[in-house]
């Protein structure tokens, strides 16, 4: 039996990167995936049919994550359309990096509403549904600049580290309910956005990584796979580095 046989998955921001390795992954291992997408309904088309050709329900939504309103009718249509939500992925992410003296405050605004108050939005809604069912797993994605910070990227370090103390009082507020939250800190992911970048930047990178090699959107789905499963029932309020050992 598949590891995710039958479990109602939402995954925010699947259409590329992350995301969408996530979203594939569960699919095959028969986890029902209902995502979100900004802008891209071609991409969002194309995904709902590759996941459903894995033999499971898949649809796309298209709704801001960073708008609490939104995240609310996007749960409740979700919640019409699969009946449960299972898993919570919080996956929906921007950056726009900058050093702290050049940064705008509208770039240091979205950045928080995109990465951080998404993470509010989305929790907040699937909180009752969750604790009706006596069962939940939230995973939150933070980044290892969130733990160590990281130059010209302020914005996101902050709203990266804000997950880790929001994903630590959930899983204390919600684990009498049998509802688990954990965080996942992605190190160095090659996807479509780092495949532009320089070359020689992108090997030196590697090159700092004990394991030798960037990450792969594979990696990061497997790790959500064992939170999302019942193989980590006993684990809440944790962060799991997958960064081939780069904070180690």
């Amino acid at each position: 039996m598949a590891l995710l046989q039958n479990k109602n998955v939402i995954i925010t921001g699947a259409t590329r990167g992350i995301g969408k390795g996530i979203a594939e992954i569960f699919a095959k291992n028969g986890a029902n995936v209902a995502f979100t997408y900004s802008a891209s309904v071609t991409a969002a088309n194309a995904l709902e049919k590759d996941l459903q050709a894995f033999g499971v329900k898949a649809k796309g939504y298209q709704s801001n994550a960073a708008d609490f309103n939104a995240a609310q009718e996007f749960i409740a249509s979700v919640l019409e359309e699969f009946g449960s939500v299972d898993v919570l992925i919080n996956n929906a992410g921007i950056t726009k990096d900058n050093l702290l003296m050049r940064m705008s405050e509208a770039d240091f605004d979205s950045v928080i509403a995109i990465n951080l108050k998404s993470v509010f939005n989305l929790t907040k809604a699937v909180i009752r549904p969750m604790m009706k069912q006596r069962k939940g797993s939230i995973i939150n994605m933070s980044s290892v600049v969130g733990i160590k910070g990281n130059a010209g990227q302020a914005n996101y370090a902050a709203s990266k580290a804000g997950i880790l103390g929001f994903t630590k009082s959930v899983a204390l507020e919600l684990g009498s309910r049998n509802i688990r939250c954990n965080a996942i800190a992605p190190g160095f992911i090659e996807t479509e956005m780092t495949a532009k970048l320089d070359k020689e930047t992108v090997e030196g990178w590697r090159k700092k990584i004990p394991l030798k090699r960037g990450g792969s959107p594979k990696d990061i789905a497997n790790a959500c796979m064992f939170f999302a499963s019942d193989m980590s029932e006993y684990i809440t309020g944790q962060t799991l580095n997958v960064d081939g050992g780069m904070l180690t």
